[in-house]
């Protein structure tokens, strides 16, 4: 009986096992991995000159890529692109578009930046004040601790230092990485707080957490002030929710700490054009805000 299955390779690490499992000669390895990943990239809103491009590029190297219709007879300024292809194909593409054209270097270093996420051939690590978590190996899981009287899933319970230390620990003993403390309530309907009143609920706090577990301690603040009270107190990370894109000064707050960032994405407009684009797109302005501000990619 002939026994076969479709393998969901995601990345190169697994494509290299696939095939020495296989019993492949170990020189070929190197060349038939990038032939088993299967890639497909939306690339949005270029010049449809540049479309043409890619398509024709990737053509040529036995991919393809769709464009608006509009490409071909000249009719559109700009156009998406869904670029299909192997991490083999993909390589050549990248090096003929930063070699052979100025104007697509910039899509080129984008498309180059996907696949080294996808290379994970080398070790990656969460670099947070005194603790370093790698990346890849397993999934972290934060232990939310709120000191406020309004969160919709503990508020009003853990509002004496005690009572928020034992609970942090009894989360640990549960399987929390981290501890993740919030002294403001970000649920819909809210009462925002001053920044003297988040201090006043999460410093204290967190001076006794630092001294008595040895997990990575969050706060989950979006204003500097507070982040940088919580970090001169001894946290590692700051969880902003807003993604450093709602206090100008927090991502250089965390720079100076040299603390680990989490970066959300938020909106005050529920509208969005393309959920998944819209939100990459955030994110992407989060990391440049962050990055300027000297924060390192490994925070």
């Amino acid at each position: 009986m002939v026994n076969a299955r479709i393998l969901h390779i995601t990345n190169m690490n697994a494509a290299r096992d696939e095939i020495r499992k296989i019993g492949a000669d170990a020189g070929a390895i190197p060349w038939l991995a990038p032939k088993t990943l299967y890639i497909t990239i939306k690339i949005e809103n270029i010049s449809s000159s540049s479309a043409n491009i890619i398509k024709q590029e990737m053509l040529s190297k036995g991919g393809d890529a769709a464009v608006n219709r509009g490409v071909i007879s000249n009719s559109t300024d700009t156009s998406d692109v869904l670029i299909m292809g192997t991490f083999s194909q993909l390589q050549r593409l990248v090096y003929k578009l930063g070699t052979h054209y100025s104007n697509l270097q910039e899509v080129s270093g984008e498309i180059q930046r996907i696949l080294e996420g996808v290379e994970k051939g080398k070790p990656k690590h969460l670099e947070c004040a005194r603790f370093r978590l790698p990346i890849g190996e397993k999934t972290y899981v934060m232990g939310i601790l709120n000191i406020t009287p309004d969160s919709f899933s503990d508020g009003g319970r853990y509002n004496s230092i005690d009572a928020a230390v034992k609970r942090a620990k009894e989360m640990i003993t549960e399987g929390a990485d981290i501890i993740d403390v919030g002294g403001e309530s970000t649920r819909p309907g809210h009462q925002p707080v001053d920044a003297i009143e988040e201090i006043s609920r999460v410093v204290p706090v967190v001076e006794r957490l630092v001294r008595e577990i040895n997990v990575p301690v969050s706060v989950d603040t979006s204003k500097a002030v507070v982040a940088e009270k919580a970090l001169h107190a001894g946290a590692h990370i700051i969880n902003d929710v807003w993604g450093l894109q709602r206090d100008p000064a927090l991502a250089e707050v965390i720079s100076r700490f040299g603390a680990g960032v989490v970066i959300m994405h938020n909106q005050d407009s529920k509208e969005y054009s393309d959920l998944m684009g819209d939100i990459i797109r955030f994110l992407r302005k989060s990391i440049e805000i962050a990055e300027k501000a000297g924060v390192s990619r490994e925070s």
